[in-house]
């Protein structure tokens, strides 16, 4: 026990930069363990590796310091907390990993940890696994949470303890929280290692996570600055800054982020990562008017698709759930964005394992409808829409049962006020957008398809009420700065409304925004022009 807890006191100044045989980049990790010292490097690359979430060369490096110290119970803790995979990942964990990670458990527990703190970590994760057949996994989370701020409290001088507790934290946060006490706690852990250990790969890349809300989006942007640069032969540490860019609206960061990302995954066949961060991509195009470069993406996908196998799973950070879901999010951005509501109601539903990838598609196709005055087919979209709770609800699924709520009530409201039913409309409307106020996005996705109170500004611009729409689409601005519907919808309902000032401001803010756009530009950049140019 002396002897690892003296290299724990030491144990930033011994991190080392991960470059092997080819040169990788993952960045600087090491995690003190009762190994042999041949061992003990696999250990750091495999952490190293684990902190960036790739999870099966994690597994295959810990597996390598098992075959050089078959006596390194810690490898198993490694195996363990990676067959869990992304835990920021959508839904509920296929029951085949949990199996795979109470074996390893099992394993471990069996062979027996030489130290305290090893064992310390290994119950840790056992909490994730233990029971999984009759306990919510969102228990079973909180309960391996609070086991991990015991291992922190245990062992203060270990950095590694607190990184994991701190992503607990994070993954942990109630989203209906506002007060963000988890994602501030995790990461003030976070940010103070992180001026110890300015390469670590994981404080960077949980710093991006425990911030990715639009109220502390700003205090990530030094480190999704930095996590490309301190891991950059991984897809995801090149992704995972866009979700700081997209939350400020820095568009073109998060493309050329999304750029680097998706060739790389590419090289690296994870295909679910490169669909993921294309979906980002194109959010990012959308914003800024680069419509052909969205559309190229679009018409890459049957490509894409081909290469992706559902069933390869800790490939990369991306389940195959986000593959499905940005299969679904693309198309149907690319016309909801643009407003096409052709495209969008002519969209088809490929049905998935993960029903909330498919209320996407029926949520496009409902708002495109009715948009086109088309009720029967909202309302089939609707009525798809409510199944779809019910099976996510039935299935344990409240965070997604409720997104697909606000989803069907959103597309109700369309269909209502196409029937001239505008006050039922405008009811429905604002349940929706109350409901979103509560709840945060997934980081499965970019941002809403289309912000509920971004709709209800459309709604009440429709309705002749301008100055109630400009409200809205402001209050949208401030969840997703910089958004072009809302930008662009702000600058109509104040000319409208007869503030000059406040549209001559937004408008600016569009064109600013869009420097990059096609050539010709939107009507709405178009009118925009014309606007500013008007004494």
């Amino acid at each position: 026990m002396v002897t690892v807890l003296l290299v724990l006191l030491v144990s930033p100044a011994m991190a080392v930069e991960h470059q092997h045989g080819t040169g990788e980049k993952l960045g600087a990790v090491h995690f003190a363990t009762s190994c042999n010292e041949a061992a003990q490097s696999d250990i750091d690359h495999a952490v190293a590796l684990l902190h960036s979430f790739q999870f099966s060369r994690a597994i295959d490096n810990f597996n390598l310091a098992l075959e050089k110290d078959a006596t390194c119970t810690i490898a198993y803790w490694g195996i363990a907390i990676s067959d869990w995979g992304n835990p920021f990942a959508p839904g509920l964990i296929d029951k085949r990993l949990l199996q795979l990670g109470r074996q390893s458990v099992e394993r471990a527990e069996r062979l027996g940890a030489k130290t305290d703190r090893e064992r310390a970590y290994v119950a840790a994760v056992g909490k994730l696994y233990g029971e999984f057949e009759s306990t919510p996994q969102r228990a079973r989370w909180l309960a391996y949470r609070n086991s991990m701020e015991n291992v922190a409290n245990n062992y203060p001088q270990d950095h590694e303890a607190q990184i994991f507790y701190a992503l607990a934290l994070a993954v942990g946060a109630d989203p209906g929280d506002k007060s963000y006490a988890d994602q501030l706690k995790g990461g003030a852990i976070l940010e103070k290692l992180f001026a110890e250990e300015p390469t670590h790969p994981g404080l960077a890349h949980y710093i991006i996570h425990a911030y990715d809300v639009p109220a502390l989006a700003g205090r990530a942007l030094a480190a999704a600055r930095r996590y490309g640069e301190i891991a950059p032969d991984t897809p995801h540490a090149l992704h995972m800054p866009s979700h700081t860019f997209t939350r400020l609206g820095e568009w073109q960061a998060s493309i050329e982020s999304n750029l680097a990302a998706v060739a790389a995954a590419r090289r690296q066949g994870q295909t679910s990562d490169e669909l993921h961060a294309s979906d980002y991509e194109t959010y990012a195009y959308l914003q800024t008017g680069q419509d052909a470069a969205a559309e190229r993406i679009v018409r890459g996908l049957p490509g894409i698709t081909s290469r992706f196998d559902p069933k390869a799973v800790l490939i990369g950070a991306g389940p195959p759930a986000a593959a499905y879901f940005a299969l679904a999010a693309i198309p149907a951005r690319y016309a909801l964005e643009r407003r096409d509501w052709q495209q969008a109601e002519q969209l088809t539903v490929r049905e998935t394992p993960f029903p909330f990838t498919d209320a996407v598609t029926w949520l496009a196709r409902g708002l495109g409808a009715a948009r086109l005055g088309h009720t029967a087919v909202a309302d089939e979209a609707s009525t798809a829409l409510k199944r779809i709770q019910d099976r996510l609800a039935g299935a344990n699924e409240p965070y997604w049962a409720r997104q697909v709520e606000i989803q069907a009530l959103a597309v109700a409201a369309w269909s209502a006020l196409a029937k001239g039913a505008q006050k039922d409309a405008l009811q429905q409307m604002e349940s929706a957008a109350e409901m979103e106020d509560k709840t945060e996005k997934s980081a499965i996705t970019p941002g809403p398809l289309s912000p509920a109170r971004e709709l209800l500004g459309d709604m009440l611009l429709s309705l002749n009420e301008p100055t109630k729409a400009l409200e809205q689409f402001e209050a949208t601005l401030k969840k997703e700065p910089r958004r072009f519907n809302s930008l662009y919808g702000a600058a109509h309902a104040a000319q409208l409304s007869g503030n000059r000032g406040a549209s001559q401001s937004y408008f600016r803010e569009l064109l600013s925004v869009c420097t990059h756009s096609d050539k010709p530009a939107r009507s709405e950049l178009q009118e925009a022009k014309l606007s500013i140019s008007q004494k």
